[in-house]
């Protein structure tokens, strides 16, 4: 995989928490799923698979069916507004999950974007998205304060989205 073919120089800086490169906005949403080790493989999966994104209602056109190193991944926003991304890094741990991707040409905005499911010590597992970005095309940039709100947003309900998925596993 080419870091000359992504919209940004940082490829892979979401790996390490708290990283925003100069010139980025970070973002940075916990959200609590639910407690549980079934619970945790539940959301892991929904996670790994893309079925959280499709489950918040976004088109998800992806090259493989879980996530993995070099998957192309277009995300359609509202029908019209296409986001051409590849999967940059997963991981698949006893009590962590997720991956992240950056973003390619044609991507209204620059950037890298991860979803990671945790269980943590005491057992509750929680979703959190961390991303960089900054506007690439006219319209995200006119955008301004709004578009962040509209990822803050996103962030949040793909938490909410989780949440739901794993509503019918019993709690430890």
């Amino acid at each position: 995989m080419s870091a000359e073919d992504f919209t940004y120089e940082e490829v892979g800086a979401t790996r390490v928490q708290g990283r925003c490169p100069p010139g980025f906005r970070p973002l940075h949403v916990r959200c609590r799923i639910g407690e549980g080790e079934e619970v945790f493989r539940r959301a892991a999966e929904a996670v790994m698979t893309w079925e959280m994104h499709r489950a918040v209602g976004v088109g998800v056109d992806a090259s493989t069916e879980r996530a993995a190193p070099g998957a192309e991944v277009t995300v359609t926003l509202a029908g019209v507004i296409k986001a051409p991304c590849r999967v940059v890094w997963t991981l698949e741990e006893p009590r962590r999950a997720g991956w992240a991707y950056g973003t390619l040409p044609g991507h209204p905005g620059n950037g890298e974007e991860s979803f990671v499911v945790d269980r943590t010590g005491d057992g509750t597992v929680w979703l959190t998205v961390t991303a960089f970005s900054r506007p690439a095309t006219w319209y995200a940039r006119a955008g301004g304060p709004a578009t962040r709100g509209f990822q803050h947003a996103y962030a949040r309900r793909c938490g909410a989205v989780l949440r739901r998925l794993c509503a019918d596993i019993p709690q430890d």
